[in-house]
């Protein structure tokens, strides 16, 4: 089985920074696009940042400049570093990856299990 796990969550003043993670385990042949997605409440999903399986990055509006999404294919970790955190940036983020498991000849889309960050003074 494919399970992912995001971490590095917290509670974190305005004008600061987390580090989230997303740790991919089982049996994987690849991981290709990963995106990192956050969902306050009583609002939708939205998609934060992703990256494909090289080094091509793409980021919402509202954290360009602020955020930064990077993976280490050899650990099989995606990384989203977030500064300068406003309170609006409040939600559970959740990782999502498109995997190819051993065996398999197609992407299957995998969800981690959420983290909470939350910005207030």
């Amino acid at each position: 089985q494919v399970q992912l796990v995001e971490s590095g969550g917290g509670l974190v003043q305005p004008g600061g920074s987390l580090r989230l993670s997303c740790a991919a385990s089982g049996s994987i042949f690849s991981i290709n696009v990963v995106g990192w997605y956050r969902q306050a409440p009583g609002k939708q999903r939205e998609l934060v940042a992703a990256i494909t399986s090289g080094i091509s990055t793409n980021y919402a509006d509202s954290v360009k400049g602020r955020f930064t999404i990077s993976r280490d294919n050899a650990k099989n970790t995606v990384y989203l570093q977030m500064n300068s955190l406003k309170p609006e940036d409040t939600a559970v983020y959740y990782c999502n990856a498109a995997v190819t498991p051993v065996g398999s000849r197609r992407q299957y889309n995998y969800w981690g299990q959420g983290t909470q960050v939350t910005v207030s003074s």
